[in-house]
């Protein structure tokens, strides 16, 4: 259904030339050319082409420009001299900061959050990941309504940015993006109460829910390929996985088990999207066990890391849930980075140091997987009658049967089970 409120790019297209700007306001936690690279990366993985790239040291942000006059004059220069269509700015800009921009710059301006809406629209792959991604644009585009109908303005035939819609139209376009809001929410409910039918059917089986959390372009889509033999897109783009995707492995020890890659997170991910896909990210707050893959070739790892553990707290992870880091690329290291990496992994019990792409690490990361898992379950022998068919479908539906020896009057199962259901079961026992 077409509302007048989609997406709409206006004035740029893939390959557009763009400029990266970012607005330093003195971030001792972030290396600049790092945050620049990224805020690079996150521009072409929608298609268009970087020219350059600058930073602006800004002391105090300008209301009207968020950057100083000579600056804006220097950079309206450099839009000219590349010819670029598209500035994005590596911050989050007001809309009367945006309006003003684009007219020192005479072109189009996006801000850090414009440009992540941009690229999760592309990339949802589901209905879900659209209607998630629908409504945290209408909740960012409610605050630029002038902005929002300048397309429309032009397709009537009016003045674009010379001249906005009156203000009954703008309450017509507040109360229609309200409404839009509304019956995605009711969607979104729906799909969240049917994964939810899902996730309790998963977790009434035995099968423990391993998710792997990280950083945009960490490797999670490279390590979940490896651990599963599955081919989810593995690029080397931000956010190249934006939908769940789920599989089920084998460990050692441990039967079955279900591995759940997710979404990368970002510094600053907009606040739109950390709640629009909290439903997509129910997997990662209902796991049995986190497993943080963090690019630890990356100048800014630690920085990164703060972030994934900001939003886990974010969207309600629980700080008991189980986890442990994964520091992978050390391809990306000189030899001996990667050997000094691999000693500092090898002391702590809660790091494994791999590279998910040519291998490195990987039956160190099975075991540790394994061990993790079988921690929290232990194996038990537990006697039944032989005419006790309710106390044997609950242990198969509960716990994982490794084996069972049978005579004429009782079965004994060999049974792995939490300690919680272990003793959930004796008190069954108890009361019958």
């Amino acid at each position: 259904m077409s509302t007048g409120f989609e997406r709409d790019r206006g004035e740029f297209a893939r390959g557009t030339r763009a400029i990266v700007v970012l607005p330093d306001q003195g971030d001792a936690q972030r290396d600049a050319d790092a945050r620049l690279a990224e805020t690079a990366g996150l521009a072409m993985a929608i298609g268009v082409d970087v020219a350059d790239r600058i930073a602006f040291r800004v002391r105090q942000a300008k209301p009207a420009t968020l950057i100083g006059k000579g600056q804006c004059e220097q950079l309206a220069a450099l839009v000219r001299m590349e010819d670029a269509g598209l500035v994005v700015f590596d911050a989050s800009l007001t809309p009367v900061q945006q309006r003003n921009l684009e007219k020192e710059l005479e072109t189009k301006v996006i801000d850090r959050t414009g440009l992540i809406l941009e690229i999760f629209g592309e990339r949802a792959a589901t209905a879900e990941g659209r209607l998630q991604v629908e409504l945290a644009h209408l909740d960012y585009q409610a605050g630029r309504l002038v902005r929002s109908w300048t397309h429309l303005e032009r397709q009537r035939g009016g003045f674009g940015f010379l001249g906005g819609p009156g203000e009954t139209q703008i309450e017509a376009d507040r109360r229609l993006i309200r409404d839009r809001m509304a019956r995605l929410r009711k969607e979104l409910e729906q799909v969240s109460r049917t994964r939810g039918l899902h996730r309790d059917r998963r977790q009434r089986a035995p099968w423990p829910v391993i998710a792997l959390v990280g950083y945009t372009n960490a490797g999670k889509s490279t390590l979940f390929n490896r651990l599963t033999g599955a081919s989810v897109m593995a690029e080397d783009l931000l956010f190249a996985t934006l939908d769940p995707t789920l599989r089920q492995i084998s460990l050692p020890g441990v039967d079955k088990a279900i591995l759940s890659d997710t979404v990368g997170f970002v510094s600053d991910l907009p606040t739109q999207l950390v709640a629009a896909f909290k439903a997509t990210l129910e997997e990662v707050v209902s796991a049995d066990l986190l497993i943080h893959v963090r690019d630890i070739a990356h100048p800014d790892t630690e920085a990164q890391r703060a972030d994934v553990e900001a939003v886990l707290a974010e969207i309600g992870v629980s700080e008991t849930t189980p986890r442990f880091e994964v520091w992978n690329k050390l391809d990306l290291l000189g030899e001996d980075d990667a050997i000094e990496m691999r000693g500092h992994a090898d002391h702590r019990d809660d790091v494994v140091a791999i590279s998910a792409l040519d291998g490195q690490g990987m039956e160190a990361l099975v075991t540790q997987v394994a061990a993790r898992l079988t921690a929290a379950h232990r194996r038990y022998t537990i006697m039944l009658d032989a005419s006790d068919g309710a106390g044997a479908a609950w242990l198969h539906a509960h716990g994982e049967v490794l084996g069972q020896e049978s005579d004429d009057l009782s079965t004994a199962y060999d049974v792995r089970l939490s300690e919680e259901d272990f003793a959930r079961f004796n008190q069954r026992s108890a009361a019958s």
